[in-house]
């Protein structure tokens, strides 16, 4: 299993990576969405991690990118630290799977992460 995590803060992109490769994910990441759509358009993955606000290219951005223009239906989950209501619809309307907050526990993002992809596989049975 692959993921993508898109994060420009480095000590939360380098805490994502560490859960995830504990989880036994092949992870890849990204500073930024510009870097990030650089790298989907030459690679697969199972889900996507992405911060909201970023520099260039922001969280929305990259998920009207993956649902527009890759045509992709991989699970993303927006982890960011706004919990704006608006901005939770807004993620859910652009194709985000999941949504969550900054802080949070790193059982609580394992298991989101693993409910997101057995929903994907189950989608394609």
């Amino acid at each position: 299993m692959r993921v993508l995590i898109v994060e420009d803060d480095n000590m939360t992109r380098k805490a994502l990576e560490h859960r995830m490769r504990l989880d036994g994910y092949d992870v890849f990441s990204a500073n930024d969405g510009k870097q990030a759509v650089e790298i989907l358009k030459n690679a697969n993955f199972d889900v996507l991690l992405t911060d909201l606000h970023m520099p260039n290219f922001s969280g929305l951005d990259l998920i009207r990118f993956v649902r527009n223009e890759l045509k992709s239906n991989m699970p993303i989950i927006m982890v960011t630290r706004v919990g704006l209501e608006e901005t939770v619809l807004a993620a859910f309307e652009l194709g985000a799977d999941d949504y969550i907050t900054k802080p949070f526990s790193p059982e609580e993002l394992s298991l989101r992460v693993k409910k997101s992809i057995i929903r994907f596989k189950q989608k394609l049975t």
